[in-house]
């Protein structure tokens, strides 16, 4: 993977990956600092993608009007008999504020009816993380990645903090889109700046330790909930830190990768020279970047001129297969993922404990992904994730314990964070070089669209209890299944061409067919 990595840099005409790396190092003190820095922008991205639980949780409520008083009967009814064997809809209603003493749900009733506008909340913020991507991925490419990674902060903060005042949930809803467009935008820059900066031999490494402070802010939703107690509290939290992360602007530098790119080597140069002495490099390596960058303008020129897009995923019969299958991997792991930390709202016990304990327990999955990266099979490990995933959700509807059944979520959980991680890396890895990009972007929209229809998903308790651990539970089922279609790509020479993308995991297949 890794020296498959530097041939991709080359394939989209950056500097040889050598040249560079010597000069600003693989890992030291300036790293770290960026690293750790770029890394917070993961805390917002956690808060604001799943604040639904907390937004929205769920609700008891009663009939006001049109009847005066309410009884025990009327609880959670949506239409009364006024008499003479009249039903007619409630148009007020009493809610049970002794938990959370505002929610959007008793903001503007979103129930009976209305009930399924929350869900859009979660599906709208989820389109808005995946318009987000494709536009800052733009920004990115075409102004740098300093600049959209400023714009997408302060709009995060701003758009985020707005939203705890709307009047109307119309304009709730479209700044909630806005927000996370930002967000989407925070998450993917940030990403591809640190990718650009560190050594080939760290980046598997800091890929999966770039998702812990996501899972951390994860872990303090419930917290900050509990301590505020109302949504427009809770979005505020929430909101202002994104203020803080504006000082990037004096401590995040440009890529010097894509200042290479687009022929500013002065630029490149200084940053390459800070990179340089803080982490005590010699001086001779950016001089030697420099003049390898003014020897490849040729070839980076003709590089250019080759061009590959999203179809070529699907004109060979090899290729199509295993984009499908990795596709639908990425669509379970959107899907489960964000479900489930929805549905844990929905499970009878404490919700502020049962989204902790849900949350903590991802931790331990990304520990056992670190440990297991470099030394098991990348389909091992999805597979193994999927499968604990799986069964864990499927048990749920056969056990009655409430504890339990928290448990066993928290655990379908843990596989997500598992096998999340995994298909990133394995997709960087079985798509060649000149569609890997496209690859792994086909993989991160299908996850989003997964993510769009989970919110439905985890509401389906209403209809029957056991309809959302049943269709959670099956998806990661389908996607284990599928991981047997695949070619394993560790340790193993991966492909560069359309032709060598449609040959990998051919041959292997055939020769024991011949054996």
């Amino acid at each position: 993977m890794l020296h498959d990595i530097e041939k991709n840099w080359r394939e989209i005409g950056l500097v040889p990956l050598d040249t560079v790396q010597e000069a600003m190092g693989a890992m030291g003190p300036w790293h770290i600092v960026i690293a750790v820095a770029v890394s917070l922008v993961k805390f917002p991205v956690a808060w604001h993608q799943l604040s639904i639980v907390f937004l929205a949780p769920p609700t008891n409520f009663s009939c006001s009007a049109p009847l005066s008083a309410t009884n025990e009967s009327m609880i959670m009814k949506c239409e009364v008999d006024v008499g003479n064997g009249t039903i007619e809809k409630c148009t007020e209603f009493r809610y049970d504020k002794r938990i959370f003493r505002e929610s959007i749900i008793t903001q503007w009733d979103l129930i009976c009816d209305r009930e399924q506008l929350t869900n859009l909340v979660q599906s709208c913020t989820m389109f808005g993380v995946l318009i987000g991507n494709l536009i800052f991925s733009i920004m990115a490419d075409k102004i740098g990645r300093k600049k959209p990674l400023m714009i997408a902060i302060a709009l995060q903060s701003v758009t985020g903090f707005m939203s705890a005042f709307a009047p109307w949930y119309e304009l709730f809803l479209v700044l909630k889109f806005i927000c996370a467009l930002a967000t989407g935008g925070t998450m993917l820059v940030s990403f591809v700046l640190l990718m650009e900066i560190v050594g080939v031999e760290w980046r598997s490494i800091m890929s999966v330790l770039f998702h812990v402070p996501f899972l951390l802010g994860h872990l303090m939703n419930p917290l900050i909930s509990y301590l505020t107690k109302t949504w427009s509290g809770f979005q505020m939290a929430v909101s202002i830190p994104s203020i803080f992360l504006l000082a990037y602007y004096w401590i995040i530098p440009e890529s010097p990768r894509w200042l290479l790119a687009m022929s500013k080597p002065r630029q490149a140069e200084q940053i390459l020279l800070k990179a340089a002495g803080r982490n005590k490099i010699p001086v001779e390596n950016v001089k030697l970047a420099l003049e390898t960058y003014e020897n490849q303008a040729a070839v980076r020129i003709a590089k250019g001129k080759e061009k590959h897009n999203i179809t070529h995923l699907f004109r060979t019969p090899n290729m199509r297969m295993k984009t499908i299958c990795v596709s639908i991997n990425w669509l379970v792991c959107g899907i489960c993922f964000f479900g489930l930390a929805q549905y844990m709202g929905h499970l009878d016990g404490d919700l502020f404990i049962n989204v902790a304990v849900s949350a903590a327990m991802e931790l331990p999955g990304t520990v056992i992904v670190l440990f297991l990266i470099s030394r098991v099979s990348r389909l091992k490990i999805l597979i193994g994730g999927n499968i604990l995933s799986g069964i864990s959700l499927l048990l749920i509807t056969v056990v009655t314990n409430a504890s339990v059944r928290v448990f066993l979520a928290s655990l379908g959980l843990v596989g997500m964070a598992i096998s999340f991680p995994t298909v990133y890396l394995y997709s960087g890895e079985v798509f060649p070089t000149v569609v890997r990009n496209v690859g792994v972007g086909l993989g991160s929209i299908s996850a989003r669209v997964g993510s769009m229809i989970a919110p439905y998903i985890a509401t389906m308790g209403t209809i029957q209890p056991w309809l959302p651990p049943v269709i959670f539970g099956i998806g990661p089922i389908i996607g284990a299944g599928l991981c047997l279609l695949l070619p394993e790509t560790m340790n193993c020479e991966l492909p560069e061409t359309i032709e060598d993308g449609e040959n990998f995991g051919k041959k292997k297949s055939q020769e024991s067919t011949v054996t």
